[in-house]
């Protein structure tokens, strides 16, 4: 049985068509309506040369015109391809020669930067822009005529010409889908999935608690046809980022309401809570936990907040200080740390607990589906063995990395048991109890007189101080030890802590080995607009010393 994610969305169209699938600023959308959308952007493409196997780029923040440009390219099984918005041009060219798009869909206010780069690739002379949504007075200077020499076409009337209905070619498992990463060091990669694979991987065709896959493909959406109403399920990250894509498409598998934000802003995420009666929503960790938690404090009463039942972080850490924060918000709130990335897909899930305490390492979470801790000979470390290793998957990964069979060789390997697994950088252990401790990327880990240290580790260890609004840890060389810790440290405005405070709260928590040795005292910690550490921008600021607190 072919599982493809175009037809897994069309089998929840059909189940449940009149159920509002979106709701974007002030308007919502039905299944049935975000449906024909998509049919309508997919024919448009295809009567204008885009084929089964091309690249589209979506150029974008958040918004409807977002997931119809996607949701078309899948259809007519074009791939869709993430741009992150936040790319200066020397970025964007690299992405668009990489990644070889032939049509790009995007923000009309990033005409000027899409034209000055759109040469990178030869193949790309297709241009749709969706319009500006607050005042056009905002755009940048050159923007008419940037679109005028793109010769780019409104996406509204993209809509308009396209044909109503679902007539595309037979589609297949096999059809490919790409999410470009950045991750945390090195320039955007574009990981290469089957569209079967992604959806048992990271699309939840495997269920994330008890680890059984789905009997058909129908299954999901006869699962949405028996419930009454489905989830409404808000969406705060970025769509360029892997996590919210994914985010998307599977609660919409389920008969999910999507509640999307263009941007992130703490109190309009409250402010759609009370509005819409939001009952989940995802989010990246602490960057976005912080202020949402700082929110409710600095407005007592201004919200009902009753409907929201659980919380899912992904792709970065989210401190149990401030988990601890939010179930003295909601006591009954289900939180939960879904492990994963998005070379690996889904490694493992873990339902927080308030007070909890990190077991040596990261979170410990209940293991995924095919998920294995390999040594350094590629051998499968069992569980009750608890030395450190690669974190890898077996099973539904990816082909590899786009154009980059040196990066896919080193990423995906053949383990001694003659299995392919794919290992993303990631360190873990088994436990006791048999559950995985996850240590953090092996890249970015310090080493400090033979001891390896895993920054986000102590990272929720600083978080723990109460003035402390965000922070990275990273090595720094050391005449003694080869590398010391350094903790680049943003505080709560009007707020501060030494070195020494910082290392008592730190005592409790980890090893005195693992306590920073150095402060460095930021107005802002630099993280990707998904909340992922910028770990080579807090390196350098570490080692260049100007904000080394002594």
């Amino acid at each position: 049985m072919a599982y493809n994610i175009a037809d897994l969305f069309e089998h929840t169209v059909d189940a449940v068509p009149e159920r509002t699938a979106l709701i974007y600023r002030d308007r919502s959308w039905t299944f049935a309506e975000v449906d024909e959308r998509a049919n309508r952007v997919g024919h448009w493409l295809a009567d204008n040369g885009v084929s089964p196997g091309d690249h589209v780029g979506i150029y974008a923040m958040n918004s409807e015109g977002w997931v119809s440009a996607m949701l078309g390219c899948l259809k007519v099984r074009a791939v869709p391809i993430n741009i992150n918005y936040r790319y200066v041009e020397a970025e964007l060219e690299y992405l668009i020669d990489n990644s070889d798009i032939v049509a790009c869909v995007f923000d009309e206010e990033y005409a000027t930067r899409l034209e000055a780069v759109a040469e990178a690739s030869e193949r790309l002379d297709t241009f749709v822009h969706l319009e500006h949504e607050d005042d056009p007075s905002e755009l940048p200077e050159g923007t008419a005529g940037a679109l005028a020499t793109l010769g780019s076409i409104p996406f509204e009337t993209v809509v308009a010409q396209g044909a109503p209905g679902r007539s595309f070619p037979e589609r297949s498992g096999d059809d490919t889908y790409i999410i470009y990463t950045g991750g945390t060091t090195g320039m955007p990669k574009g990981v290469l999935w089957r569209s079967e694979d992604i959806y048992f991987a990271l699309g939840q065709g495997i269920n994330a608690m008890t680890n059984e896959r789905v009997e058909s493909e129908y299954t999901k959406a006869e699962q949405a046809a028996a419930s009454p109403s489905g989830l409404v399920f808000c969406i705060i990250p970025p769509l360029m980022h892997g996590a919210a894509q994914i985010a998307t498409l599977s609660q919409w598998f389920i008969g999910s309401t999507i509640v999307m934000l263009r941007r992130f802003d703490a109190e309009a995420v409250w402010d759609a809570v009370d509005r819409h009666g939001i009952n989940s929503m995802i989010i990246t960790g602490d960057a976005i936990a912080r202020p949402m938690i700082d929110a409710l404090d600095a407005n007592p009463g201004r919200w009902d907040t009753s409907s929201l039942l659980s919380l899912s972080s992904s792709a970065a850490l989210f401190s149990q200080s401030l988990k601890d924060r939010f179930l003295d918000y909601f006591p009954d709130l289900v939180i939960t740390d879904s492990i994963g990335s998005t070379e690996g897909g889904f490694n493992g899930i873990r339902v927080a607990a308030k007070g909890e305490r990190a077991e040596g390492g990261g979170p410990k979470v209940n293991a995924g589906r095919d998920v294995v801790v390999l040594d350094e000979d590629l051998q499968i470390i069992e569980p009750g063995d608890d030395r450190i290793g690669m974190l890898g998957r077996g099973g539904n990964i990816p082909l590899g990395y786009y154009k980059d069979p040196e990066k896919t060789a080193a990423n995906f390997v053949t383990a001694a048991n003659g299995q392919r697994y794919a290992v993303s950088g990631d360190n873990a252990r088994w436990s006791d109890d048999g559950g995985l401790v996850m240590l953090g990327r092996g890249t970015v880990s310090i080493n400090s007189g033979g001891e390896k240290i895993f920054p986000e580790e102590v990272e929720a260890a600083i978080k723990s101080h109460p003035a402390v609004f965000d922070c990275l840890v990273v090595g720094v060389p050391d005449e003694r030890f080869g590398q010391r810790v350094a903790a680049v440290v943003q505080f709560r405005d009007g707020q501060s802590a030494t070195l020494e405070e910082l290392d008592e709260a730190c005592r409790k928590l980890v090893a005195g080995y693992k306590v920073p040795r150095e402060l460095h005292i930021v107005e802002s910690v630099q993280r990707a607009p998904s909340g992922k550490p910028d770990y080579p921008w807090a390196k350098s600021t570490a080692e260049s010393g100007r904000h080394l607190v002594s």
